[in-house]
């Protein structure tokens, strides 16, 4: 067992960093804080991305990823800004899934523009009375005069008003079935010939990103871009989970770091009562409840991720990283904001976005309450979802 990071990593992880201080915090820092980043600059972002192989991570390189181990592409995620880290995921995964239910025809349709970064994808699976619960889904697909036609919503859909392409779950007939019955289908949109309307949803956090509301109202699609065998979606959508929540864990620590970082050096330069405030016991304990918060969630979202590498089920312990890690990062942020005191709750300091895009961190890819029963499922073998 080893917790040095090799030096294969460590030279990611530097690379990382260098890559956003030099490409990705520019465009951040140059633009609104409070207000979606545009498209076009989104596309270099992904240019950039696309250069250092992150925009296809988990695809084999004979497939046209990167072929990343997950544990290492986890270390150069939690360098990344969490508001560029969540479109990336949200840009990746669907590539991921597309290759892994698609032909080799809509594979070399879809992909080569999305893994290049020239087109940007989203996926689409909540909807305004579903969550968690997939089997309520009520957007539909239906054919008709040869295409595929989509009528529903689809909400808190990350890239949603700058995607190109939306892999959409939907609920249609299944022809190999009885007259009748529905399964669970997913169908691949791309929005320059199937229009359909994006509504952004302004949010307390991870504001320069894009978080929207999808409406398909009679979105015409070629039949051809029906993804995989139907019923299988349910199955293809949870494969990615395993990685997305440590991931999500780990852009919560990312933020923690930073607000840790800002309070040790407030700390040491902070006078009251004629001394330095790192001096007080009490501002030292909050310093130490920070840093073990950040040390920890950091550790757990690696084993996680480490255990998808090893091929291991890690479906409780995936749902354990990301619930422990963004519950303990956003206090540990709080405490931070507490050591600043009143700077602490201005924007100058920047502690308070810290704190407002890790509350945004809670809710996706599971909140704490569906995480807890996952781990609870794993720990008794008891389901608690159903009867």
């Amino acid at each position: 067992m080893e917790f040095e990071p090799t030096e294969d990593q460590a030279l990611l992880v530097d690379s990382a960093r260098r890559m956003v201080e030099t490409e990705i915090k520019p465009i951040l820092d140059g633009n609104p804080h409070d207000r979606p980043l545009s498209k076009a600059e989104m596309l270099k972002i992904f240019a950039v991305f696309a250069r250092e192989g992150l925009t296809a991570p988990r695809l084999a390189v004979e497939a046209g990823g990167s072929g990343l181990k997950m544990l290492d592409y986890g270390m150069i995620y939690e360098q990344l800004p969490p508001v560029v880290a969540i479109s990336l995921l949200s840009h990746e995964v669907t590539i991921t899934r597309i290759h892994a239910e698609s032909t080799q025809e809509q594979r070399d349709r879809f992909l080569p523009d999305a893994i290049a970064g020239r087109k940007i994808c989203c996926t689409g699976s909540t909807e305004p009375d579903t969550g968690s619960d997939p089997r309520g889904i009520k957007t539909r697909v239906a054919e008709r005069n040869g295409k595929l036609v989509i009528n529903g919503r689809k909400m808190w859909i990350t890239n949603g008003s700058i995607s190109d392409i939306a892999v959409i779950t939907c609920i249609g007939a299944d022809p190999a079935a009885a007259a009748g019955q529905s399964q669970m289908r997913r169908i691949a949109i791309e929005r320059k010939t199937s229009p359909y309307e994006a509504r952004e949803i302004p949010c307390v956090g991870l504001q320069q990103g894009h978080l929207a509301e999808l409406l398909f109202d009679d979105v015409a699609v070629p039949a051809n871009n029906a993804l995989g065998s139907t019923g299988d979606a349910a199955r293809v959508l949870t494969v990615t989970w395993n990685v997305n929540r440590p991931l999500m864990g780990l852009s919560a620590v990312h933020l923690a770091q930073r607000a840790l970082d800002a309070a040790v050096a407030y700390a040491g330069m902070r006078k009251q009562f004629g001394r330095l405030i790192g001096g007080k016991q009490l501002v030292q304990e909050r310093l130490a409840d920070i840093a073990t918060a950040v040390e920890t969630s950091r550790l757990l979202c690696y084993k996680a991720l480490a255990e998808v590498d090893r091929g291991v089920r890690s479906n409780g312990l995936s749902a354990m990283a990301k619930r422990y890690a963004t519950n303990a990062c956003l206090q540990a942020i709080s405490l931070a904001m507490g050591v600043h005191g009143a700077m602490g709750i201005s924007r100058e300091m920047g502690i308070e976005q810290f704190f407002r895009d890790a509350r945004m961190l809670v809710v996706p890819d599971g909140t704490n309450e569906i995480l807890a029963l996952m781990i609870g499922r794993e720990l008794t073998g008891i389901d608690a979802f159903r009867s």
